[in-house]
């Protein structure tokens, strides 16, 4: 997760950099280009995040079945 977060800092510190540096040269296709960027990573990171809940969610499942199985409740 540290990796996913770095390299979105580093998309977003690049994206910023290039606005505030070049924000009134930069065409409108270079500022397409930078918006597709953001939002191709974005998504990646949407499904990164959805992929860890379901893990996160099979895990506690079964925890809980075993915290039952060790009661004697099943």
């Amino acid at each position: 997760m540290r990796e996913a977060a770095g390299v979105v800092s580093v998309d977003g510190q690049y994206v910023r950099g290039r606005l505030e540096r070049d924000g009134k040269r930069l065409s409108d296709e270079e500022r397409a280009a930078l918006v597709r960027r953001l939002d191709r990573r974005l998504k990646e990171l949407e499904q990164e995040n959805s992929r860890l809940k379901r893990l996160v969610a099979d895990q506690a499942l079964d925890l809980s079945i075993h915290k039952e199985v060790s009661r004697g409740n099943f």
